[in-house]
């Protein structure tokens, strides 16, 4: 399994908007070949933000490469430049493979 993560440091007051946000968006990921599942995770508050993680799980590194390279990707990031103001700094991407599985 694959697994990738965003982490958003949302500024308080558009807390409500971000969640909106990813409710309302098309993330064109069913259709994916090779992907597994998507979560988004509300976490602790800082003084000046919300930490949120995004995470899909995908089949392997490929599937993922692959949907990065893709139309859906692009229709699924479409606008993504307008909600910069929800934000305190860019989101900070993560992965993860797995080493160990029981």
């Amino acid at each position: 399994m694959y697994l990738t993560m965003n982490r958003f440091k949302v500024r308080k007051e558009h807390v409500e908007e971000f969640e909106q946000v990813w409710a309302r968006r098309d993330s064109h990921l069913k259709s994916v070949p090779g992907f597994l599942g998507f979560h988004l995770m509300r976490g602790p508050e800082g003084e000046d933000h919300v930490l949120y993680a995004s995470h899909s799980t995908w089949k392997d590194k490929e599937s993922f490469e692959d949907w990065t390279r893709s139309e859906a990707f692009r229709a699924a990031h479409k606008g993504a430049g307008e909600t910069r103001h929800l934000y305190l700094e860019p989101p900070k991407l993560e992965i993860f493979e797995t080493v160990l599985e029981e």
